[in-house]
């Protein structure tokens, strides 16, 4: 991983969404890493005014949301990408929560930035859940988030619901896993992007892909 090192870079407001319920220190330790430097923030002003954020999260998608709103979150989020020219990267349940609904402890809202709704792997899997652990997976071509990442695309998993796209979502470029039968892993495009995947916990892959979405 050493090899990985870069320079410290020209800043950029890079801001880590802290609503409680994400690993927010490991994700900041591998964007100092790799010489960039963020700062957490439940703040909505300041989040509507970031170049670039950063939505982890782990737990549930009712509850996260409820969070979000609580802190006045959700119109800064959207407001910075649909208005402000931001970019954003959610990682798992900071992916899922980019989405229309989710279906965990009954429906809810999502943010709404991507169609498309976060369904459980029990419509897609007999295979025990959560489904966790090194996962290969396939990327678009011409992906931006895949960049230069090793052929063999292993990387780190800790899930139990995933993202199914509506028919709306024709700019965005998927990747995939498959565990037990295929589900989408990833989205982007020039400003969404997500990861059903943990970056910050796999390896030199997932340090190669924050490096690409933060340039």
């Amino acid at each position: 991983m050493k090899s990985l090192r870069i320079k410290k870079k020209p800043k950029k407001k890079i801001t880590i969404i802290d609503y409680g319920m994400g690993n927010i220190l490991s994700v900041q330790n591998a964007i100092n890493f790799l010489g960039y430097e963020s700062s957490l923030s439940d703040d909505p002003k300041s989040i509507r005014k970031s170049e670039i954020l950063i939505l982890p999260g782990v737990g549930s998608f009712k509850e996260a949301m409820k969070r979000l709103h609580k802190l006045k979150l959700v119109d800064s989020i959207r407001e910075n990408i649909l208005n402000n020219n931001g970019k954003i990267l959610g990682i798992c349940l900071g992916m899922q929560l980019l989405a229309q609904n989710g279906t965990e402890e009954g429906k809810s809202k999502g943010i709404g930035l991507v169609d498309g709704s976060i369904l459980s792997l029990k419509n897609k899997t007999k295979n025990i859940l959560p489904h966790i652990g090194f996962n290969e997976i396939t990327s678009d071509k011409k992906s931006k988030l895949f960049k230069n990442v090793e052929k063999n695309k292993y990387f780190y998993f800790v899930h139990s619901y995933y993202f199914e796209p509506s028919t709306k979502n024709s700019d965005l470029k998927y990747s995939y896993c498959e565990y037990g039968k295929k589900f989408i892993s990833s989205f982007e495009n020039d400003k969404i992007f997500g990861t059903q995947f943990h970056p910050e916990k796999s390896q030199k892959n997932g340090l190669t892909l924050l490096n690409n979405f933060l340039n």
